[in-house]
C-alpha cells in the first residue's frame, strides 16, 4: 500500500490554457494549494509565497526565459524547479538542466506524470534541507556549508553552480570512499544514469577546475579508474602519480565535455 500524498504548494507560471486547465484539476483532487501566473514575477514574491516548487514554461516569460530560470535556481537554491515546455530540443533541455532546473518534462504530458515528477523533486529538496542542519564540513581547505548551498577556501566563495555544489557535498559527506559514476548520479541528478551518459565526469572536471585553482596545494577528487572517483585532501602526492592520474582522467572527461547532446 502506498504511502498518502502530502499537500504541497506550488507555482505555475505558463501560458497553455489546456495544460492548466488539466493540471489544475489534478492539484485540486490531490488537495495542493497552487498559484497560476501567466507571468515572470521576482524571486522575491516566490519566495513569499512559500512554495514548494515551481513548474514554469520558458515560453511564458518570454525572451528573457533563460535568464529567469538561471536567476530562480541560483537564488533559491531550496526551492525544486521543474520547466515544461512544448518542443524542447536535447541541447535546451540539456541547457536547462545545467542552469540548474530539478527536472524537465516534455509537453503534451499526463497530469499525473507531472505531479510524480513534482513530488520527486519536493522530497530531493527536502533531504537536502534535513542535511544542511548538520553544519557545515571542512575538508583540507576547503568549507562546505549546506546553509548558504555554497563552499568557501580561505573565505572566498567558490561560486558553484547549484549542480557543482550538490556533487561537492556529496562527495564531502562521503569523505574517503570510491563512489562509482552511477551511485553519483542516482544522488545528485535524482534518476538512474543512461549508458554512455558522462555528466558525471564533467561535473568533476568543472569542479575539480575550481578547487585546484583556488587550493593549489591539494588534490582532492581522486579518479578510481573504471569506478569512479573517492574525496579526499591529500597533498603528498608525488608529481608522476599526479600527472599520470589527472591527466589520463581529464583526457576522458573531456571526451565526455565534448560530445554533442551529453544529457545532464
Amino acid at each position: 500500500m502506498s504511502a498518502p500524498r502530502v499537500p504541497l504548494r506550488v507555482a505555475v507560471i505558463d501560458t497553455d490554457s489546456g495544460f492548466i486547465r488539466v493540471l489544475s484539476n489534478r492539484m485540486d483532487s490531490a488537495g495542493w494549494q497552487y498559484r497560476i501566473l501567466g507571468s515572470a514575477v521576482p524571486p522575491e514574491e516566490l519566495v513569499a509565497m512559500k512554495i514548494n516548487a515551481v513548474l514554469l514554461d520558458p515560453d511564458a516569460v518570454g525572451e528573457g526565459g533563460w535568464e529567469y530560470l538561471e536567476k530562480v535556481c541560483g537564488l533559491l537554491p531550496d526551492l525544486g524547479v521543474l520547466v515544461a515546455a512544448n518542443g524542447a530540443t536535447v541541447s535546451q533541455r540539456v541547457r536547462g538542466l545545467r542552469m540548474g532546473a530539478d527536472d524537465w518534462i516534455s509537453k503534451p504530458c499526463h497530469p499525473e506524470e507531472v505531479i510524480a515528477r513534482i513530488e520527486s523533486v519536493v522530497r530531493r529538496r527536502r533531504r537536502h534541507s534535513s542535511e544542511q542542519e548538520s553544519g557545515p564540513m571542512v575538508v583540507g581547505e576547503i568549507e562546505i556549508r549546506p546553509d548558504q548551498f555554497q563552499a568557501f577556501i580561505s573565505g572566498q566563495s567558490l561560486d558553484l553552480t547549484r549542480r557543482e555544489f550538490e556533487l561537492l557535498q556529496l562527495l564531502g559527506q562521503n569523505e574517503g570512499r570510491v563512489l562509482d559514476r552511477e551511485a553519483i548520479y542516482q544522488k545528485v541528478w535524482g534518476y538512474a544514469m543512461a549508458h554512455g551518459d558522462r555528466s558525471v565526469d564533467v561535473f568533476i572536471r568543472k569542479l575539480r577546475t575550481k578547487l585546484e585553482k583556488r587550493s593549489p596545494g591539494y588534490t582532492y577528487i581522486h579518479t578510481h579508474f573504471g569506478v569512479g572517483y573517492r574525496f579526499a585532501a591529500e597533498s603528498s602526492m608525488s608529481t608522476a602519480e599526479a600527472v599520470a592520474e589527472v591527466g589520463s582522467d581529464r583526457a576522458t572527461e573531456s571526451a565526455g565535455a565534448e560530445a554533442p547532446g551529453v544529457p545532464v
